[in-house]
């Protein structure tokens, strides 16, 4: 799914059926920014907006995901197309995250390991706090690493409004967590609330 593409799109229609950013934001209970954020090619419509934007541009789904007007003859080709990249991305954020369990495994034992040498291994005090810094850095090193991957791994959808976002790397950071939930608040609703994760990002 070309961004770029599909934001001309939805510009080029919304300017035909003579409707400001505002407009067809308010039709959608969404921000006029986040109507700017699709046209200037910087993100996606959420599954959960998809619907409701394909109404209100009088398009389908999939000439949505296509970016262009599709006729009979290229409609089940791009279909087809459009649903192998989505479970392309699917894929490729299943394999993120399971970099990040390696990840974590690796930055665990390796910290354990510098650690327990730091604390049982005869050596001088300068040695030993040195290691003990080694071990904070590789650890945090890897946490950080992990942060950044697992963010960019599909997306958070809100329990509310259905809405799936990328949190900032500050809020996806410092927000409580269970194992595949998050509290953020939605840039769509406003709401706080623990997100479940989704393994695509729309």
């Amino acid at each position: 799914m070309d961004q770029i593409a599909t934001g001309k799109f939805i510009r080029e229609l919304r300017k035909e059926r003579g409707m400001t950013q505002q407009a067809l934001a308010d039709m959608l209970s969404i921000s006029e920014k986040t109507v700017s954020k699709w046209e200037t090619g910087k993100g996606l419509p959420e599954v959960g907006l998809m619907l409701p934007l394909c109404d209100a541009l009088q398009i389908t789904v999939n000439e949505l995901l296509s970016g262009k007007r599709l006729d009979g003859a290229t409609f089940r080709q791009q279909a087809e197309e459009n649903v192998a990249r989505l479970l392309q991305a699917r894929q490729e954020a299943k394999k993120k995250l399971a970099v990040c369990i390696a990840l974590c495994a690796v930055s665990l034992l390796a910290g354990v390991a510098l650690v327990l040498t730091a604390g049982l291994a005869e050596m001088q005090t300068w040695a030993r706090i040195l290691l003990l810094c080694v071990a904070l850095f590789v650890v945090g090193g890897q946490i950080a690493i992990i942060c950044v991957i697992d963010r960019e791994a599909g997306s958070f959808e809100c329990p509310y409004c259905k809405a799936r976002f990328v949190p900032t790397m500050k809020q996806f950071v410092l927000a409580p967590h269970t194992f595949t939930r998050r509290r953020l608040q939605c840039p769509h609703c406003g709401r706080t609330s623990y997100c479940r994760r989704r393994l695509d990002k729309s």
